[in-house]
């Protein structure tokens, strides 16, 4: 089935390439890509420091995209070796916070079988909506 799920995930998988950067810095044992309303897809790849100050691919991907001049996410997923994972808490904080519809940003759960939420299910009753309408 090719629902444009498989050229994200193939473009996450593209970028997962586990290593140890440092005694301090590992990187890539998760792959992300964003599709934007444009149809342009940005990737990122997770880094992890012993610190604490750590990304995750989702938002290398995120901060790729907006490096690019871009900020309208129509949908993002991400991979490990063994699958598809879900955003965590900061990756889903982030998405939110882009746009006023972020709620729709299309998310990938689960390859198979094929499962897709909206931003919005694993977000529900989001802090920040009214400020979108703030003047």
């Amino acid at each position: 089935m090719n629902d444009g799920w498989d050229r994200l995930l193939q473009a996450a998988r593209a970028v997962l390439r586990e290593r140890e950067v440092s005694p301090f810095v590992y990187a890539g044992q998760v792959g992300a890509a964003i599709e934007t309303e444009g149809g342009n897809i940005y990737v990122g790849a997770c880094v992890d420091g012993v610190c604490g100050l750590s990304t995750c691919a989702e938002r290398a991907a995120l901060y790729a995209m907006l490096t690019a001049g871009e900020h309208r996410v129509r949908r993002v997923a991400a991979v490990k070796e063994s699958g598809v994972v879900p955003p965590c808490g900061a990756c889903r904080e982030a998405l939110m916070q882009l746009m006023p519809d972020a709620g729709n940003i299309e998310v990938l759960l689960r390859e198979e079988p094929r499962r897709v939420c909206a931003l919005r299910e694993l977000l529900p009753d989001w802090w920040g909506s009214d400020r979108f309408t703030e003047k």
